[in-house]
């Protein structure tokens, strides 16, 4: 297994849902926490509308083990972002045996 470089420092981030008084909820994020990463990009594609065209780019994004249930474990429908960049998490799961790493699959799009 190859040696993991965790050298991007990430933010934990969690969607807020808060009633907006009209019957509907505004989503706002919310720091979790910080976490330090590995990044590696997966295969791009293109997706196309009818408006606007996104270009989404897979991502594998290691990070230090946390058990289930604590904060420091990122969930799907969670988000890291770094600066300006935000990446939606899909999965999460065990990267060895031992639990030392955790993989996040996830996914950054953005208009292209």
């Amino acid at each position: 297994m190859k040696a993991v470089n965790l050298n991007r420092l990430l933010v934990l981030e969690q969607l807020v849902r808060t009633a907006d008084g009209a019957g509907g909820f505004a989503k706002t994020w919310s720091p979790v926490g910080s976490l330090w990463a590995e990044i590696l990009p997966g295969a791009g594609r293109d997706a196309g509308g009818e408006e606007v065209t996104l270009a989404s780019v897979p991502y594998r994004i290691t990070v230090r083990g946390a058990a289930q249930g604590s904060p420091q474990r990122p969930l799907p429908e969670q988000r890291l972002r770094e600066g300006s960049r935000v990446f939606n998490i899909l999965a999460v799961t065990e990267r060895d045996p031992q639990g030392h790493y955790l993989v996040c699959f996830a996914r950054e799009e953005e208009p292209a």
